[in-house]
């Protein structure tokens, strides 16, 4: 197992890394609406959504994949009315060959919009 980080993508809010790569696995911790500099993104959900997916991204660059390999997407929204505009973003951001399984719930986040974390395949 190896703990990823990078100064590319918001730094943790906590104790746990931005991915870990384990075997032929890499796993990407949930990315919210922040910047590098950890300041947050506070513009409409569009804009809160592409912070928390290009933050996927740069992790998974991080590790040296990015997100076609994605297997399965966790996507967690404040607001359930934001579902179809998720829906139309979360296609630019996974976009590879087989469309990941992905789960989306609404739940209480609290100062911002989306949470996304992901599960990426890296073997053949």
């Amino acid at each position: 197992m190896r703990a990823i980080s990078t100064d590319q993508a918001a730094p943790p809010g906590g104790p746990f890394s931005q991915a870990v790569i384990a075997g032929d696995f890499v796993y990407l911790a949930g990315a919210v609406p922040r910047l590098p500099d950890g300041s947050w993104v506070r513009g409409a959900f569009a804009e809160q959504a592409r912070a928390a997916f290009t933050n996927l991204a740069r992790a998974a660059q991080a590790a040296g994949t990015d997100l076609d390999r994605a297997v399965r997407v966790g996507v967690y929204l404040r607001e359930w009315n934001d579902f179809a505009e998720m829906n139309e973003i979360f296609a630019e951001y996974f976009a590879g060959p087989v469309p990941p399984v992905r789960t989306t719930l609404p739940v209480a986040l609290t100062g911002f919009d989306i949470e996304a974390d992901a599960v990426l395949y890296t073997g053949s």
